[in-house]
């Protein structure tokens, strides 16, 4: 029996003992898979491939400036400016045209990339990384040359086979022939289907500013320009189109932001007498010469500043560009040399720029985000600038954006302190700013309210005895909606309302 009892009590401190070690050899595998899931939860392993989407179809590398085109297409927006300069369409992979006649910036799709890179520990795409304007100009001349080599031979045609289609073919035929035996100048409207394309054999006059403006000599670059500024100053329109051409353009790109005072001042020089042509205002946009301009206005010299500025104001007379300088940056830099600038031609020239832009909605609303109505409303207030500044007011007020903005900014109240003045400057400035205030005046019950309380029927009043026909009906109008039955559409807060009429 003590036999038997004795081998009793060893099994079971054996099976105790294989129990107690099976349990730490558990707990131990746990420790270890628990490490070794944290680890991997912090470090992302970093991706076989960069999504599709976030690849130019021109380029093939991450984009860093990713724009969409009206197509819907999306691309780097140099590769954009490239095509545009060139007047080169690629065809992309499934076949599709991209249509470039406008470009805005897709911001959800940069922040998407730049969120990518954080979470696997890539570098974001920089300027180091990504082409540069000249670079992507390259890319493109190569791609048209293989596109030439990879078009098939011309068939014989029937007769009444239709000879319409094709137009592609004759534009980059046109770009890619030999400079010193053709030249030409492609842009097209977005407001026409077809392209417009001016061709003609260049004057000896052209030859000789293309040789001398690539020169490797900064005193033959300089001597070219110098003529050409002085060929183009002619009156006649003639000659500023025939000069006008892609090739000139093209070779005038690096000179604008050339580190040399003279280039770069006479470069854009040039560029301000060749953009007074009508005919001449969309090649110049389409050639992305565009930003090269603003970059000048940002930090060129400042004589090269002024004539920049004198540029962008005669390139937003044409209506098809100002979306589209707007979209690519002119806004802030021409404000702040609205606002900064020692030149008074380069503050007239930028607050002309400013009021054209203006025009278009698109860049009213830019211009409010970028807190330009406080800026404007004090330059009234210091007397700088008064007709010119109004004038941009004017366009601000007649949208609602800008008319919230004046408002918040105490704009009916400098109006009206500005009517007050015994000393405006012009009958003119009078007119101006009653239209202002009359924009205002559409804003109902909250313009009442502002107006009455910064006391703008005596001063209507006087206006109406001695001002213009033109600012003594518009005074008529502001009286007449201040009189009429609240019945406005737009933010009535029925709580005011009863408190004005208890």
């Amino acid at each position: 029996m003590e036999f038997q009892e004795a081998v009793a009590r060893l099994r079971i401190h054996k099976t105790i003992r294989k129990g107690a070690i099976e349990r730490h050899h558990t707990q131990t595998e746990k420790k270890e898979w628990k490490i070794f899931f944290h680890r991997s939860s912090k470090q992302k392993t970093k991706p076989s491939e960069i999504p599709i989407e976030f690849l130019c179809p021109v380029s093939s590398a991450l984009m860093k400036d990713p724009v969409i085109v009206s197509s819907g297409h999306t691309f780097e927006c140099a590769c954009v400016q490239a095509c545009n300069t060139l007047g080169f369409t690629p065809t992309l992979m499934d076949g599709t045209v991209p249509d470039f006649s406008t470009v805005i910036p897709n911001l959800a799709l940069k922040s998407t990339i730049l969120e990518w890179c954080r979470n696997y520990s890539l570098d974001p795409p920089s300027d180091k990384t990504t082409l540069d304007f000249f670079s992507a100009e390259k890319l493109v001349r190569a791609k048209i040359l293989e596109s030439q080599r990879q078009k098939p031979k011309p068939q014989k045609k029937n007769e009444h086979q239709d000879t319409g289609a094709g137009i592609d073919h004759v534009v980059t035929d046109l770009i890619t022939q030999t400079p010193s035996t053709h030249d030409s100048c492609y842009y097209s409207s977005p407001s026409s289907s077809t392209a417009e394309i001016e061709a003609f054999n260049p004057n000896p006059k052209d030859e000789e500013f293309v040789r001398k403006l690539k020169s490797p000599l900064v005193f033959e670059i300089e001597e070219g320009l110098i003529s050409l500024r002085n060929t183009t100053r002619a009156r006649e329109d003639d000659t500023k189109l025939q000069l006008c051409t892609s090739r000139l353009l093209s070779v005038l790109q690096p000179l604008i932001i050339s580190r040399y005072t003279n280039i770069q001042v006479n470069s854009v020089a040039c560029l301000v007498n060749l953009s007074l042509e009508k005919n001449n205002k969309i090649k110049i946009v389409r050639s992305g010469i565009l930003p090269l301009l603003i970059h000048v206005l940002k930090g060129g010299f400042p004589e090269a500043k002024e004539h920049a500025c004198g540029a962008i104001f005669s390139l937003a007379l044409d209506d098809r560009n100002k979306t589209a300088i707007g979209v690519l940056g002119a806004l802030p830099p021409l404000l702040h040399l609205l606002q900064c600038a020692e030149s008074d031609r380069t503050r007239h020239d930028s607050s002309l720029a400013l009021y054209h832009l203006s025009l278009v909605q698109s860049n009213i609303t830019k211009l409010v985000k970028l807190g330009s109505v406080p800026i404007l409303l004090e330059m009234v207030k210091s007397s700088r600038m008064e007709s010119q500044v109004l004038l941009i007011l004017c366009n601000l007020a007649l949208s609602p954006d800008g008319r919230h903005a004046m408002w918040d900014s105490g704009g009916v109240e400098v109006l009206v302190g500005l009517l007050r003045r015994s000393e405006l400057k012009s009958e003119s400035t009078r007119d101006i700013c009653v239209s202002v205030l009359y924009g205002l005046s559409h804003g109902g019950l909250r313009f009442k309210r502002l107006a009455r309380a910064a006391g703008a029927v005596d001063v209507l009043m006087q206006v109406e005895k001695t001002g213009s026909e033109r600012a003594n009906e518009k005074a008529r109008r502001i009286f007449k909606m201040m009189t009429e039955t609240r019945m406005e559409k737009e933010d009535v807060n029925w709580e005011e309302v009863l408190e004005e009429d208890s």
